[in-house]
């Protein structure tokens, strides 16, 4: 359970729709507001304190809390640290190593202890509490307007908050089917491009067509269920979360958002297609099985890719398929890595020129070679090393421009609806434990219920 944050400023509850996200960013907010530079902790908590008063040589000192993870997304970022480090000399960065499990939980206590990093690694998805929360920087006015006009609306989109844009979002991952491309030729089936995309319901002929005694077309390993069932669904036209003239939001549950998890329960329990054993299963549980030739696809997020490049056995080919399609097209949500700065940073101008050198066009592609994941910028979308057959990036930079804000992305008390309500009810439903419409009460009923509280 990630614990409820209490809103410092209504006034930023208060959306203005007129106002694109680009515009806003671009309009700035006047004078930045004066930074309080109270005395700072020097004891590190977890992922280390703010640093950012300037020490005794009169230099700036600025923290950064990265939370790449795999050895060239390390790599990259540190390289990155220090070249700035380097042609800054008056301005340095010093590079702090997080986690993404519970980062949530890590940032709230660091916020609330005035031991925030200055410059914060985070996902779009979670920083809603901490914006409306008053912990994070505007960051109107402080970006330069190549950066600004380089990300698409859509990618701004999805760091704003009422009034004010809370992050920069860099990073971007869809959601591929990956397949084993001797399977799959041989079986006969249609082999769908992003141009050419299977419909959910040809994905589940498919599926049965590609299982067998023992083997089967699919592998949902779905531990966590939400982000996958809700950011798919917009293919479907689902949106489930609904907000009103009043910028309350509310949660139904409709037609359009039954599809995907009535296709994923369908495989499991009717046509016998898809492993009831890897619905408990995080994505990479399910890899020596897919290698093993007991699943022929598994949907993956995009990145998972150098995981299997590098397990895959000797003479294992595989390839990337985009996810299926439905009156939304190849639509999907992604909730997009961001770069955000503490609003108790006290030189929020220095960190904002670094975030900007970090998200140059060369250095986005840099990142997001090292993460395996296609960048939001459209010069660094652009760059050949991203639509290479290798690898199959030149599939995954096809579907970038079908990539939207994730249903839930600015819905305050998403969290915990997550963790409380839709993860416990979509593992029961695609188990069998209960049916749709019981999916549906607790989704609705007691989601509603959840979000009031956020939204008295």
């Amino acid at each position: 359970m990630r614990p409820e944050v209490c809103t410092r400023s209504q006034a930023r509850t208060r959306p203005r729709p007129r106002a694109t996200a680009r515009a806003r960013l671009l309009r700035g907010t006047g004078a930045v507001r004066a930074a309080a530079a109270a005395a700072l902790s020097l004891t590190l908590l977890l992922a280390g304190c703010s640093s950012s008063q300037a020490p005794d040589d009169g230099r700036i000192t600025l923290t950064f809390q990265s939370l790449a993870w795999q050895k060239e997304s390390v790599e990259a970022n540190k390289e990155l640290v220090a070249e700035w480090n380097a042609a800054h000399p008056g301005i340095r960065v010093r590079y702090v190593q997080g986690g993404w499990d519970g980062v949530h939980d890590q940032l709230l206590t660091s916020f609330e202890g005035g031991e925030a990093p200055d410059v914060i690694h985070d996902a779009s998805d979670d920083l809603a509490d901490f914006a409306y929360g008053g912990y994070l920087a505007d960051l109107r006015g402080l970006l330069p307007k190549a950066l600004v006009d380089d990300i698409p609306a859509r990618s701004w989109s999805m760091a704003t908050f009422g009034d004010g844009v809370y992050g920069v979002p860099f990073l971007q991952e869809p959601r591929v089917l990956i397949a084993d491309a001797d399977r799959l030729r041989a079986s006969g089936v249609r082999i769908p491009t992003p141009r050419h995309p299977w419909s959910w319901r040809e994905f589940r002929t498919v599926t049965k067509r590609l299982s067998g005694p023992g083997r089967y077309g699919v592998a949902w390993p779905l531990k966590e269920p939400v982000s996958a069932t809700l950011n798919l669904g917009l293919s479907t036209g689902g949106r489930l979360f609904h907000r009103g003239p009043d910028g309350k939001v509310t949660i139904r549950f409709e037609a359009a958002d039954a599809v995907v998890p009535r296709t994923v329960h369908d495989q499991v329990l009717r046509d016998g297609s898809a492993s009831a054993a890897t619905l408990g299963m995080g994505g990479s549980d399910t890899l020596p099985g897919f290698f093993g030739g007991r699943y022929a696809m598994v949907p993956l997020g995009f990145s998972y890719r150098q995981q299997i490049a590098q397990q895959a056995p000797k003479g294992f080919h595989w390839q990337v398929l985009p996810a299926p399609a439905g009156p939304g097209g190849l639509a999907q949500g992604v909730s997009p890595q961001t770069l955000s700065i503490a609003e108790d940073c006290p030189h929020k101008k220095a960190a904002a020129a670094f975030v900007a050198f970090l998200l140059r066009p060369a250095n986005m592609v840099r990142l997001a070679l090292g993460d395996w994941l296609l960048p939001t910028g459209s010069r660094a979308l652009a760059d050949p090393a991203l639509h290479t057959e290798e690898y199959d990036w030149a599939t995954g930079a096809a579907l970038a421009g079908q990539l939207r804000p994730a249903p839930a992305q600015s819905v305050r008390g998403y969290a915990e609806w997550k963790d409380k309500i839709a993860t416990p009810a979509l593992q029961e439903y695609y188990s069998g434990a209960i049916d749709l419409a019981e999916l549906r009460h607790r989704l609705e009923h007691d989601g509603n219920l959840l979000l009031a509280r956020y939204q008295r």
